[in-house]
This record gives structure tokens, sequence and C-alpha cells, in this order.
């Protein structure tokens, strides 16, 4: 995907750890595809909380490492990682509440809550000052001015009067906090590390500080880390299905992690295949070309099946940050030729299969389709490894309205002809949902939230 559609958040929490500060940066710089434009982290010693929070990718700060570990002493941390437009330092998270009853506290988490509005306005007639239009801000508010009198009992009592997809963690001088939507739309999993528990978003986040990978948090689970570091499990709110979100399979979450079981890299390399199945090759094709990266694992599963080669038609310049240029409309070409590259003695005169797991607008793919002509591949061939995206996510992905959304408005010939390819395929929905799930969606009630393909939103939008 050509960085039309963002994850918004990445959560990251450790309990009763040494070296809390440090290995939640380096646990938040592993989850950097989930958020690339700010990081925070709150560290508790006990009796004060300390928090630092960043504009930028985590490995702008490793320089500085020595002195942010001293900035946030404790044993105790929860860090987020943010995908935003805004620019604004107040939706940096995680956010600070204080209450008269129970003290200083701070939450951050990943998803989007959809009945935030009414909630907001009635805080504000309360007399809360916002600070910033982030809906996280909303619980904290929620929290501290609830009439419980703990701080665990305040923020169930905030969760209870919310709707929406998340996973949030929490901090106090007492402790840390891990809590799943009834519905389990995001991902968060437990993780131990020697005596610590750890909390993240994916595994991927325990592998670099050498934790030890527990289980996943279950839906409408709440979790809670205690000053002797023992773990209580409890589940607060009303039972519901379980809707987790397909495209993390297809997209989101990192290659090398794991999820419901299952290796995302071995998921997406079956996608590649049933892919392949679906839309075969012509016989005139040479070879299959992923957009780097993320089409990478789908290719390789299509050219293993078809038994075609696969090559690195594009090459990927990793050292473009996203916020050099903006993604505006003006600049879309010159972001394309910063990013990537046609490696024109492979691809001349060759007629290809092109693997990118998503089409969004169609624009940037569209830049990347002409960069291909340019190096003169004589054929192309798109497949993408998921189902046309036609309805906006409301549960924590940034993507567009569905105005522009180009499957959502135009025939898969028509996409055909302004990308300018010479055939393009989808996966099916069934095909997803048999890479995913070994057995095809079940349209009485969808195994997964699989709102982006065909409208179905399972906690309304």
């Amino acid at each position: 995907m050509l960085d039309e559609v963002h994850e918004e958040c990445g959560v990251f929490g450790i309990s009763y750890n040494q070296s809390a500060a440090f290995n939640s940066i380096l646990a938040l710089h592993a989850l950097q595809h989930r958020g690339q434009e700010s990081f925070g982290v709150v560290t508790s010693n006990n009796d004060k909380l300390h928090s630092y929070h960043f504009q930028g990718q985590v490995s702008s700060v490793f320089d500085d490492i020595d002195e942010i570990k001293k900035s946030l002493p404790g044993d105790c941390a929860i860090g987020h990682v943010r995908y935003s437009t805004s620019g604004s330092k107040f939706g940096v998270q995680p956010m600070f509440g204080k209450s008269g009853k129970f003290g200083d506290f701070a939450m951050a988490h990943n998803g989007n809550l959809i009945n935030i509005s009414p909630i907001r306005e009635q805080l504000i007639k309360q007399e809360c000052v916002f600070q910033s239009d982030i809906d996280t801000e909303v619980v904290v508010h929620l929290t501290a001015s609830g009439e419980k009198d703990s701080f665990l009992e305040s923020f169930i009592y905030a969760l209870k009067q919310i709707q929406g997809a998340y996973s949030f963690v929490a901090i106090n001088q007492e402790v840390v906090i891990g809590v799943r939507d009834p519905s389990g739309i995001r991902p968060l999993v437990l993780g131990k590390l020697n005596g610590s528990y750890v909390l993240t978003s994916e595994t991927c986040a325990l592998d670099i500080i050498n934790a030890e990978f527990v289980r996943e948090i279950e839906p409408g689970e709440l979790v809670t880390i205690s000053s002797d570091s023992k773990l209580a499990s409890m589940f607060p709110f009303p039972q519901q299905k379980s809707s987790f979100c397909i495209f993390e399979y297809v997209y989101f979450s990192r290659p090398d992690s794991i999820m419901e079981n299952r290796s995302i890299y071995d998921i997406r390399k079956e996608i590649g295949r049933i892919l392949s199945e679906e839309s075969p090759p012509k016989n005139n094709v040479d070879m299959v070309v992923p957009i780097p990266d993320s089409g990478i694992p789908a290719a390789i599963g299509y050219a293993k099946h078809s038994g075609l080669p696969m090559e690195l038609g594009i090459i990927r310049n990793h050292y473009v940050g996203r916020t050099f240029i903006q993604p505006t409309a003006e600049v879309r070409k010159v972001r394309i030729k910063l990013k990537f590259n046609a490696n024109k003695h492979t691809l001349k005169g060759k007629n290809i299969i092109l693997i990118d797991d998503s089409i969004v607008r169609g624009s940037t793919l569209g830049n990347i389709i002409v960069m291909l002509k340019d190096a003169e591949v004589k054929e192309i061939h798109l497949k993408i490894s998921s189902p046309p995206i036609k309805h906006s996510c409301f549960y924590g992905i940034d993507t567009p309205e569905c105005k522009d959304l180009i499957a959502a408005n135009k025939s898969v010939e028509e996409i055909k002809e302004i990308i300018g390819v010479n055939s393009l395929a989808f996966l099916s929905i069934d095909g997803l949902y048999r890479a995913v799930k070994e057995e095809k969606r079940n349209n009485a009630a969808p195994q997964y939230c699989d709102a982006c393909f065909t409208g179905d939103y399972p906690i309304g939008k």
C-alpha cells in the first residue's frame, strides 16, 4: 500500500521492570509502522508519573536515549505511537488526567470511539477543559470526573460509557491496566519478560525486548498488574460477538507478528497463493513483481504457486520519512520518485504480474504504473491481494471518505483504465477468509470486521 491509508496507533505497557523506559522506547520502535508521526512514554516510580513526548519517529531520539531514560524514572511504563495529520503536541499520547480521589493517571489507546461527540458536549457543560480533539481525552475526563473511589473502578465506569474499537493501556502509581473492546476489533497481546508482564499491540514488540508471548487479551477482557507484579483478569462488559479487524492480516500488522496463533507472514503468502488460483497468470507473463514492502509476502505466495520467478522490479528507498513531503496531490509524483525506483535492467521488455495489497484512492498507484512504463515494461497485469475497499473505517484506521475511494465509485474495468494496466484482479472476500480462517465468510455472522470491504459494520459507525 502506497501510504494512502494509515493505522492510527500502537500501544505498549510494562510492569515492574528496572528498564521500563528503555524497553518501552525499543518496543515503540518495533511498533513504528502503526504510527509514525509522534510517540510518548509515561513511567511511574510509585509516587509520581513522568512523561516524555516527541513529535517524530522513535529512531530520531536514539542519540539522546541516556538523557531520556534519566527523565523517566520508575519500573512501570506505558507508551504510544500515533499517526496524525494534526501536528498538535496536545494530541501526543499517553494523555494525563488528575482526580481528587485517586490522583494522577495516564492512558493511551489504539482505535476509534464512535459515540464521543455527545459525551464530549456533556463534559464541556460540566466545565471540563479539552486541549485536543482526541477521543482518548474524553475517556480521561470521564475517568477523572467519575464518582468511583479508585482509578480502576473509575476507568471501568468510563469505558462503560463509550462505544467503538479500542485497546487501552493505562497507568497510575499503583497499577498498570490493559483492556480490549468487547468486539476485539483492535489487537492487544500479553507477554512476560522475566518477572515483568508486558502489554502491546503486536508480538513484534515483544521480540525486540526478548519478552515471551503469553497469550492474546480476549475481547472485552481487562487485565491489571499490581505492585507485586500479580496479574488479574476480569470481563466487566456485556459480551459481544468477536469482530477482529481482518485488514490487520492484509496490511497493518508487521509480517513477523503472530495473531490468533498464526504467522502474519504465512497468511500473506497464503493470500498470494489463493490469488494465483482465483486469477492465474497468462501464458506470456515473465515474472511476478511486488510493490515493496507490503506486497512482497503475497508476491512470494503467488509466484511459488504459479511457477513464475519473483523479481525485485521496484526498489524502495527506506530513508524517505513520511513528514519530508506532505501527501498533497501536487507532489505525488515527486513522492513516488523519492520513495520508489524501477529496476530498469530487470523490467525492460517484460510482461509482469504486479502485486500490491490494496487500492485506496488509486492515484499513487497510477504514478507507479507510469514509472514502470517509463522503464519499458511491456505488459502490466495488476493483482490486488485484498477485495476492493469500498467503505470507510470508523474503528481506528485513517481511511478516506467513500467519495474518495476509487472502488466505491468505479468498476474494476474502469479502475483498470484509470490506472493504466493491461488487466486488474482483486482477491475475493471468500478468498481472504480462506487464507485467514481456512473457511468461507459467514455472511449471516461474519467472523471478522471486514466493513471496509463489505460495508457490514459490526458495532455501528
